[in-house]
């Protein structure tokens, strides 16, 4: 797939991003905005899934931990054709499988119910464990948030996936810089962040998360990486595509009205 067919699914889900935190007004449209370009790669290029194999247990899986940023999940499964966006609209409503945080029993191609931040890497370990053990090759992916690496439970996995040498583990880092209190540096200074996953022994890959080219490139650097995870670096921007919302820590949990969401919406489909 070329780089501008990407663009255009990475659009499109921005967008329903938008549409969906503003049908709610509620969600967290910052943090699903940075990460979307990261995960539009590792769903249209990189990870063995799709409509023929969502049910299966032989395929590649994906662990939302920072699974707050939900609406970046069910937007990218949405445009992948493993969930009706017919749904969408319904995102964070009473009654809706989309809730604000995914749910592995209600929707298709959850690989992992998510939202106590710090536990997703923590299942997405046992995943890759349970993989070797049953002598299958697919490979486990999981996003991690920048703020969530300030919980302790984060390490704890780290040091274990080191340890049984999971090269089977992909993680993301969405490094927006960003969390909902404001700076990460200021909050409780998880930095840096190269340094400290290769003390714990991981292969560490530091890209641009916007940058298609090196997205890939690092997907296929973790893949040829034998005895150990790795962890792909991505220096993203918060809030990534709308403009009034980029590097404003305000907007991790804020939903816009409805003439920003159209403002939004005018501008993602300008680009």
């Amino acid at each position: 797939m070329d780089n501008k067919e990407l663009q255009s699914h990475a659009t499109e889900i921005r967008k329903n991003i938008i549409k969906m935190v503003t049908s709610a007004q509620s969600g967290h449209p910052g943090g699903a905005l940075s990460g979307t370009d990261l995960i539009t790669v590792l769903y249209f290029e990189e990870m063995k899934i799709g409509p023929e194999n969502v049910g299966s247990y032989d395929r590649d899986r994906f662990v939302l931990s920072k699974g707050h940023a939900s609406a970046l999940l069910y937007g990218v499964l949405a445009e992948k054709g493993l969930l009706d966006k017919a749904l969408l609209p319904s995102f964070r409503h009473t009654g809706s499988p989309l809730q604000g945080h995914p749910n592995m029993n209600y929707v298709a191609g959850v690989d992992m119910s998510t939202g106590s931040l710090g536990q997703g890497l923590s299942a997405a370990v046992g995943m890759a464990l349970a993989n070797r053990l049953d002598q299958k090759d697919h490979r486990v992916y999981v996003l991690l948030g920048d703020g969530e690496c300030e919980e302790g439970q984060i390490w704890e996995a780290a040091m274990a996936a080191a340890h049984y040498q999971l090269d089977n583990l992909c993680a993301i880092l969405d490094f927006n810089g960003l969390q909902i209190d404001g700076d990460i540096t200021a909050v409780m200074n998880p930095t840096p962040f190269d340094q400290k996953f290769k003390a714990f022994g991981w292969n560490v890959v530091e890209i641009n998360g916007h940058d298609y080219d090196e997205i890939r490139a690092a997907y296929a650097q973790a893949r040829q990486c034998k005895g150990k995870p790795t962890l792909i670096l991505a220096h993203t921007i918060k809030g990534k595509g709308v403009s009034f919302m980029e590097n404003q820590a305000g907007w991790h949990g804020t939903a816009p009205s409805l003439e920003q969401c159209e403002q939004a919406l005018k501008e993602l489909e300008g680009k």
